[in-house]
């Protein structure tokens, strides 16, 4: 299958994504109110672990040193990013909450540029621009001035992007000579590893009540298998064939299915601000799509 066949599938791979992590705003929803979210981090690592050990066991002798060392360190930002956006929606409207993680839209072409030494595209940050001023409209009910009032839960929330940002542009980086599968069994292990250890230090006993009730239960699997073992594969898999400024635009299509989600199993109203802002994002995404096309068409018109 040709490189163009491979992108194709990947950034519907990172829309995959998108869905699934968006739909998960739906089942999660009421999770909190019965498991701390250090401990939501440490089961669904574990269900994850455990679930890719068992289908992909024959991936682990790929696994050696370099694995573990790339692994170690995109686990942590990623435990760091969930940490904080977790706890910090619990100081914040979900709203600001959604809105301030997905700085890491902007910050991952910044951040890899010096890293990579690749500088994006010209509608790359344009692109970056429009997604976010389409998940402010989407997520902001009081709109953009909201974000001139901060407090720790949004401080938390800007911190967790960066995390996000950098946890991206090394697995971008390492997954694309490596294989995404044994990778991602490292990075689970080692994310429930982090997240055992935080959990009884800063929340202290396992909820061990929580679990009889089903609804959780339900809510653990999903985001352990759906959320976390699937997405992650996904992800790792997109990121191994698209450049990562372009996968996180897919990946912030995540909002977006969550309103959409919202509003069909929640019943919460679509309003005219966040329709404009779906199709700002939509937009943002066709532009990153093509970009390249756009450039090459116009160098070719100035020429002449």
């Amino acid at each position: 299958m040709n490189n163009k066949n491979m992108a194709l599938i990947a950034s519907f791979s990172a829309i995959m994504v998108a869905c699934i992590w968006g739909f998960a705003f739906v089942v999660v929803k009421d999770s909190l109110d019965y498991v701390s979210p250090i401990y939501i981090l440490a089961f669904r690592f574990t269900i994850a672990s455990i679930g890719l050990v068992i289908f992909f066991h024959k991936k682990l002798k790929l696994i050696n040193k370099e694995y573990i060392k790339y692994a170690i360190i995109i686990s942590f930002f990623n435990f760091l990013a969930f940490a904080l956006q977790t706890i910090g929606c619990q100081y914040t409207t979900a709203g600001k909450n959604a809105f301030l993680t997905t700085i890491y839209v902007v910050l991952v072409p910044l951040i890899a540029w010096p890293l990579t030494k690749h500088k994006p595209g010209w509608y790359v940050f344009i692109a970056a621009f429009l997604s976010i001023t389409g998940i402010a409209l989407l997520s902001l009910s009081g709109g953009i001035e909201t974000i001139l009032t901060m407090n720790k839960g949004d401080v938390m929330s800007l911190l967790c992007g960066v995390g996000f940002a950098i946890g991206i542009i090394f697995t971008g980086e390492f997954s694309k000579k490596n294989d995404t599968i044994a990778l991602t069994i490292v990075m689970m292990f080692f994310s429930a590893i982090f997240s055992w250890i935080a959990a009884p230090l800063m929340e202290g006993p396992i909820p061990f009540e929580a679990l009889k009730n089903p609804s959780v239960i339900g809510s653990m699997l999903y985001i352990g298998v759906f959320s976390t073992l699937i997405a992650y594969l996904l992800q790792n898999f997109s990121l191994k064939y698209l450049s990562s400024s372009l996968a996180t635009l897919f990946l912030s299509l995540e909002s977006t299915f969550g309103m959409i989600f919202s509003v069909i199993f929640l019943n919460e109203q679509l309003t005219v601000k966040m329709t404009i802002g779906c199709i700002i994002i939509f937009s943002a995404i066709v532009l990153a799509e093509n970009g390249e096309k756009i450039t090459n068409y116009l160098q070719k018109k100035f020429k002449h």
